[in-house]
């Protein structure tokens, strides 16, 4: 497999998403991409000269498989149950949508996958979140990809489109007792989202063959080398 190291296509599913949205800003700006696909349900309020924006229906991927093709595929898919309402309605965002956008990738020879996962994931864990989270990256593991990169993000931080009181809550209280502790629990400290974004498209760059998987308290170095690769 022939991988590029600039004049490269990004594809981004979640592009309306909190890491989504970052990692998309980031993709148009960074010199390495000549073209930067979006996946979503309705139109981005954005224009840039590099971005192509494809409205699909994620519950038909045979009507829009053929257009994901490029070199690095940004999966960012994500939700909450309180937002999904059911078990299934989640599964089928978190496990399904992720899913087959990793596999059209990898069928029409997609050289990197960049996979937002969480972390706690576990196929095992008797946590529903984590366990859904757990079972997709064992799945994206027996695709043919190049390289897979798994990041594993605490409890984000940021502004949204909407409303996650919980995700507040409990970005509040993990600061406090990182503090408390000396950083004891810096594995689940949480995480601004475009620090996540960041290390994404660094990582991206990399160019990597295999697997690697970033725990949430590896990624504030890991997103530091952006700014210099923008600057390039």
């Amino acid at each position: 497999m022939e991988i590029s190291k600039d004049n490269k296509i990004a594809l981004v599913f979640g592009a309306s998403g909190l890491i989504g949205g970052n990692v998309t800003q980031f993709l148009l700006l960074h010199p390495a991409y000549s073209k930067v696909l979006v996946f979503v349900r309705k139109p981005l309020n954005l224009e840039h000269p590099k971005l192509v924006q494809h409205v699909v229906n994620f519950d038909k991927p045979e009507t829009f498989k053929h257009l994901v093709k490029g070199d690095d595929l940004f999966c960012c898919l994500g939700t909450t149950m309180a937002k999904a309402g059911s078990k299934a309605a989640f599964i089928k965002v978190d496990f399904t949508y992720a899913f087959e956008a990793a596999q059209m990738g990898s069928i029409n020879g997609v050289g990197q996958y960049l996979l937002v996962s969480s972390v706690g994931a576990d196929p095992a864990s008797r946590f529903f979140y984590s366990k859904v989270k757990g079972e997709l990256e064992v799945a994206v593991r027996k695709l043919n990809f190049w390289s897979l990169h798994i990041f594993q993000p605490s409890v984000l931080l940021g502004e949204r489109n909407e409303n996650r009181f919980g995700e507040q809550i409990a970005g509040k209280i993990g600061r406090v007792f990182d503090r408390l502790t000396g950083g004891l629990l810096t594995k689940y400290r949480p995480i601004e989202a475009d620090v996540v974004a960041k290390a994404m498209v660094s990582a991206a760059q990399g160019l990597k063959p295999g697997e690697h998987v970033y725990p949430s308290h590896w990624l504030q170095g890991l997103a530091a080398e952006i700014d210099q690769q923008l600057l390039s």
